[in-house]
């Protein structure tokens, strides 16, 4: 057994919404797990090693709700047609590898993937847990769920009526999936469909969750116009991927229903800024369509209290795994009026209790895996400050080093462009 005791650090902490400085920080690498944090550097623990961390800021490392590790974070456009996902299982898989070292490597230590071709997360999945390949911990998916010709429907499983549903649902289960994940509307990157169409009935949907409930597992539900948003929500999935459009009956139904949101602002926002001479026509209009209130709804679910967890979709044009989920919360402030601790918040507490594994995750605590990472300047002061180079730890091991230089930041766009939005 060997205890780090990480000393002269800035902790965040959750309750007190910023960074406490001075603080101490016990870790086992054996177990992974943080073992004592107090003030000071004194502990009865007894200590292996010191490490002086020099008054550098240390949060939890970040969790991102929504992404997709098979997809190819280049992309390529063929006559309109969308070019992300690649029919081949190796190359699926070569992609979810690389994706995986990316996110470490950024600082995403936990994403949950909300669709992947072939169930290869559930395979990634366990590669991780083997030590096998670098990456952040998985909450797996595997195939999501799309009507016949729907949303998604490529790689994922195709199913019309409750009895398939329900059948679905099972296999994807016994298959190993953390999550069930279901396209309740259409969406942004398919050609003949819009946000606003409702693409499971409600009955289909409630089966999708009643079953997944029954065996504790987890529902997200891609819906996005404000019709099939509150259908997820009736229906009862734990998690709102993307809500374009919001309402107060909306939010009032969230409430009661205890509902989170995963905004993926930098999806739309990135095709916004960087899409036009590549992205097909068909998807860039639905894009302006519904950026701006998209943007609002996020805002008021904010000032509302609904919880907002982080997740960026990555996978989609020009978002990938690198500092795009940093990117996200600084759109959380920018956009959406979260002070820089509710952004660190989403992207920490707030996903590991969505994700329902807070209970080891989100915060700096006793009990918590020592999943964390170490900056040289205050996130509380510039949100900005988490896309810059850092250290990233997992279980208690640093798995990347800061380079000692800034890391490219997201690039950025005339301020003619920032302010139409």
């Amino acid at each position: 057994m060997t205890k780090i005791n990480y000393t002269n650090v800035a902790i965040y902490n959750h309750e007190k919404q910023d960074f406490i400085a001075h603080q101490h920080m016990v870790v086992d690498t054996d177990t992974g797990k943080i073992v004592e944090v107090g003030n000071g550097s004194s502990t009865n623990q007894v200590i292996d090693e010191v490490s002086d961390m020099h008054g550098r800021f240390v949060m939890p490392g970040i969790m991102n709700a929504h992404t997709h590790i098979t997809s190819i974070p280049t992309y390529w456009w063929n006559d309109g047609k969308e070019q992300r996902h690649s029919d081949s299982r190796e190359f699926n898989t070569m992609f979810a590898v690389r994706n995986m070292e990316d996110a470490i490597n950024h600082g995403i230590t936990y994403i949950r993937n909300v669709g992947a071709a072939y169930d290869i997360d559930i395979e990634v999945k366990k590669m991780q847990e083997k030590g096998w390949i670098k990456g952040p911990k998985v909450m797996t998916s595997g195939k999501a769920f799309s009507i016949t010709g729907g949303h998604g429907s490529g790689g994922g499983y195709e199913v019309d009526g409750v009895d398939e549903v329900r059948k679905g649902v099972r296999q994807a289960m016994k298959n190993g999936v953390d999550n069930i994940k279901m396209m309740v509307t259409g969406g942004v990157l398919k050609n003949g469909e819009t946000p606003d169409d409702i693409q499971f009935t409600s009955e289909e949907a409630k089966t999708a969750v009643i079953k997944a409930h029954h065996k504790g597992k987890t529902a997200a539900a891609h819906a996005q116009g404000n019709a099939g948003v509150k259908e997820a929500v009736e229906a009862g999935f734990d998690t709102i991927e993307h809500a374009f459009d919001i309402d107060d009956e909306t939010i009032e139904m969230m409430k009661a229903h205890g509902t989170v949101i995963v905004p993926t602002m930098n999806a739309m926002y990135a095709i916004y800024k960087y899409g036009e001479n590549t992205v097909p026509d068909w998807a860039r209009e639905k894009v302006i369509v519904n950026i701006k209130k998209h943007f609002a709804s996020i805002t008021k679910a904010v000032q509302s209290g609904i919880p907002i967890a982080m997740g960026t979709d990555a996978g989609t044009p020009y978002n990938g795994f690198r500092n795009e989920s940093a990117y996200e919360m600084e759109l959380y402030v920018e956009k959406a009026g979260m002070t820089p601790a509710q952004a660190i918040d989403s992207a920490t507490i707030n996903c590991a209790r969505a994700m329902h594994v807070d209970d080891e995750y989100g915060q700096i605590a006793a009990g918590n895996y020592a999943d964390f990472i170490s900056m040289q300047e205050n996130p509380i002061d510039d949100i900005s400050v988490i896309q810059h180079d850092k250290d990233v730890y997992q279980n208690g091991t640093k798995v990347h080093a800061e380079a000692g230089v800034e890391a490219s930041k997201q690039p950025q766009m005339s301020n003619q462009v920032s302010a139409a939005i």
